[in-house]
């Protein structure tokens, strides 16, 4: 780990001891040493530029939160540490709503929720970031479905005119990472699998999934089995028919002690067209940046096949862009 803290054994310990230091930990002071002054972090709810933003964010969330904790599912990575370092890190959440704050008066809720972010790092410093985390889980735990929640986030935030915009990608800001990931062969098979989806080979999901299956996806929603799997993917892309779709960053890795796996950002860029996974057509532009992770394995011999997949978009950002285009 040239360049790194000789405390941190690899980049998944680096990862998870960082996020443990920082919200576990309280040391929020450390985002001035692990994140870099100019750091860009986008959600799908808006960008985040410079590591003053980035503390007063965290700040916000733990007195809401003050128990969160964040335990690290899977951090699956690119790069060396002498050119940098790419990792998706894939975190359960646990929190008690017990401080008011963005989702309201403090309702003493428990929490259960997934994120997953995509960190770039050199030189012990993170200095770009894309984070999802699953609002729309968040949002109905806390008695509210995430169109009102988002209707309720433009008003709070002063109306149309004053509101925070959600990432589109005439908002993004350049960071320094420009790179793609690896050629491994499971990130590549994932990456077709996903694009099989994408292009209406909805049938792609009894080919490549195994049929014990699971998947973890918006909202909190878990599926089990070809059929629930198929419906959530037919219904998002069925919402944007004519949107285009991109692979922006592709991961595949093949580590000792765990299944073959893949990590894939990617985003659905066009109009609210169909009937599907958000209503009723609107005409409205959306901008939906997604991240997903897949685990392979062969149950049957000779027969590798996607057993669990992590998906995650922010519902709420997507609702924000469709009230702000409807009134």
């Amino acid at each position: 780990m040239q360049g790194f803290d000789e405390k941190f054994r690899d980049f998944p310990d680096y990862i998870l001891g960082v996020t443990q230091e920082i919200w576990e930990g309280r040391a929020l002071h450390t985002l001035h040493r692990y994140y870099s002054d100019d750091i860009v972090v986008r959600s799908p709810g808006s960008v985040v530029i410079g590591n003053a933003n980035v503390i007063g964010a965290t700040m916000a969330t733990l007195a809401e939160f003050p128990d969160r904790c964040l335990f690290g599912e899977d951090v699956i990575y690119s790069g060396t540490p002498e050119e940098g370092l790419l990792s998706s890190h894939r975190i359960l959440s646990t929190a008690t709503h017990a401080g008011d704050g963005a989702y309201g008066a403090a309702t003493g809720t428990k929490l259960r929720y997934r994120i997953i972010a995509d960190c770039h790092a050199i030189a012990n410093q993170i200095n770009d970031e894309w984070l999802i985390r699953d609002q729309g889980a968040i949002v109905r735990q806390l008695g509210w479905e995430p169109r009102a929640f988002a209707a309720h986030t433009i008003e709070r935030e002063g109306g149309p005119e004053k509101c925070v915009l959600p990432l589109t990608p005439d908002n993004d800001q350049a960071g320094p990472y420009h790179g793609r990931g690896n050629d491994n062969e499971w990130g590549q098979r994932y990456a077709d699998t996903l694009s099989r989806l994408m292009h209406a080979d909805i049938a792609t999901v009894q080919r490549d999934y195994d049929r014990a299956a699971q998947g973890e996806y918006p909202g909190g929603m878990h599926c089990d089995s070809h059929g629930p799997i198929e419906h959530f993917w037919m219904g998002l892309r069925a919402a944007l028919p004519s949107a285009t779709f991109t692979i922006h960053h592709q991961i595949g890795r093949d580590d000792p002690m765990m299944p073959p796996r893949a990590a894939l950002r990617w985003s659905l860029h066009g109009k609210h067209d169909g009937w599907g996974a958000f209503g009723a057509p609107t005409g409205a532009e959306v901008y939906i940046l997604g991240i997903s992770h897949a685990e392979f394995g062969a149950v049957v011999s000779g027969e590798p096949a996607i057993r669990r997949e992590y998906s995650l978009f922010d519902e709420t950002a997507v609702y924000k862009q469709i009230l702000l285009h409807t009134g």
